[in-house]
């Protein structure tokens, strides 16, 4: 396969960036979208010119780091990471535009590279459990009712990814802190600080200039694990119950 990419390029983030076109030869179906990338890099470096940046870690689908903008999809055609999106998806000659995640909260550090740390700090605002519980219980020893459970499962795949911040027309981050509450907020670890978890949470989300959702549910398409669109609903309930609470938040 010959693919034609045109690649966002910008050195730093207060420099100007361009759609720069590459053409990649020899790359094989079973490759990755992070593969041919590297297959670039390397006849980049070779003819002395600037490899593109990326991010990437596990490659295993598991960590989120790796995350573009593939023909205006994030992530690419597939539901999945872009280090698991395979050639085998697109046709022999194809052009493909390849840029990073476009979001306010998300500035451009390099090329393909944003600066994705608002999302650390919206989990710093309550995205955890602070109860000492000593020494890891046994498996049973809380009991967690099946729906519960399931819940907070489904809801704990998320890796941060911010594929439904890319995806979402308002760059809103509400499905992935809404990943974060109902997981903790199902399950009875995570009941003391229930309140105040989706007030702070929700509260940093608007701190660090992400939209506003509007439920166009293009985040929930986008996201490489699934988390379901009704975890926003579930969070805006818990949002509402905590602020009748708490007057003036």
């Amino acid at each position: 396969m010959t693919l034609a990419l045109r690649i966002w390029r910008q050195p730093g983030p207060d420099a100007p960036g361009r759609m720069t076109p590459y053409r990649v030869p020899g790359v094989s179906p079973d490759m990755s979208f992070l593969e041919v990338l590297d297959t670039l890099n390397e006849r980049l470096a070779e003819d002395g010119e600037e490899p593109v940046a990326f991010d990437h870690d596990c490659r295993e689908g598991i960590c989120g780091a790796c995350g573009v903008v593939i023909d205006g999809q994030a992530h690419g055609p597939e539901r999945t990471t872009a280090c698991q999106l395979h050639m085998r998806h697109f046709e022999d000659g194809a052009t493909l535009d390849v840029e990073p995640w476009r979001a306010g909260a998300f500035p451009v550090v390099r090329d393909l590279v944003v600066d994705r740390s608002a999302l650390d700090r919206v989990i710093g605002a309550g995205g955890y459990v602070t109860a000492p519980t000593g020494s890891a219980p046994d498996a049973h020893a809380v009991p967690v009712p099946k729906p519960a459970a399931d819940t907070a499962f489904d809801n704990a795949e998320c890796i941060g990814c911010g594929a439904c911040v890319a995806a979402c027309p308002n760059g809103s981050a509400m499905l992935f802190t809404a990943a974060k509450v109902v997981h903790l907020n199902a399950l009875p670890q995570g009941a003391p600080e229930r309140e105040s978890r989706v007030l702070d949470m929700v509260g940093q989300m608007d701190d660090e200039g992400f939209g506003g959702c509007t439920n166009a549910g293009e985040c929930a398409t986008a996201c490489p694990k699934g988390i379901p669109l009704t975890s926003i609903a579930a969070m805006n309930r818990e949002y509402l119950r905590a602020a009748r609470r708490r007057p003036g938040r």
